[in-house]
Order: structure tokens, then C-alpha cells, then sequence
């Protein structure tokens, strides 16, 4: 099968109200994530290569900003704004794994109980 793209981010900035006990990817810095996710792309010369797209939302709020990395299913969660760097350069031009943002099944099972607990 052949892509579009070799890599393709997804950048949670789905928006809550601020009264949502799952908050919300846009307060926790999702746009600017993005930004840079493009920026880097950009400065790379990668354009046509990989693509950095906003996303609604990836089911993991509760975690702050989630990025997604396809076809390598990467799963970052509680990424922070200075924490893109590492990650583009790691995954996507390294095509390795940032493991302590990577999400795996504590991850998983935290947010459950996080749910849980809201409940």
C-alpha cells in the first residue's frame, strides 16, 4: 500500500468547556504544539513528507496534549511544548521512541481510573 505521507502527526486541540473534569488539549498548549510540529517540518524541508495535522479529540484529555504519530502508532501523552523537539527529532527523523512520553498500558490504566474516579 502507498501513502499520502512517510509519518503523519496528529495534534490533539480538541476544547472543552472549563468546567469538564476531562479538561481540555487547547488549555494545555495543543495549538502551539502544533505550530512547532509545522515549524520543524518546515525547517526540515519535509513539506509533502509529513504532515502535522490538528486533531479533535483522541480520547486522552485527561492526560494533556495527546500526539499521535501514524503509520508508526506512536502514542504521546502529557507532551509539553518543549518536549516537540525531541519527539521530531526521535520519531520522526530517527524513527525511534521517546519512552518517557510514550504511552503504554500503565498509561492506559491510569486514565481509566482517572475516569472512574469522575464518575
Amino acid at each position: 500500500m502507498t501513502t499520502k505521507y512517510h509519518k503523519h502527526v496528529f495534534i490533539c486541540t480538541n476544547e472543552r468547556s472549563n468546567d469538564s473534569p476531562r479538561g481540555d488539549c487547547i488549555r494545555c498548549g495543543g495549538m502551539d504544539i502544533r505550530m512547532r510540529f509545522v515549524q520543524l517540518i518546515g525547517q526540515y524541508d519535509l513539506r509533502g513528507k509529513i504532515r502535522a495535522n490538528k486533531s479533535g479529540c483522541l480520547d486522552a484529555c485527561e492526560l494533556g496534549p495527546a500526539v499521535v504519530i501514524y503509520p508508526d502508532n506512536i502514542w504521546y501523552t502529557q507532551v509539553k511544548l518543549e518536549d516537540v523537539d525531541e519527539i521530531f527529532e526521535t520519531s520522526i527523523l530517527n524513527d525511534g521512541i521517546v519512552d518517557r512520553l510514550c504511552a503504554n498500558d500503565e498509561t492506559w490504566s491510569q486514565l481509566k481510573q482517572m475516569r472512574e474516579s469522575n464518575e
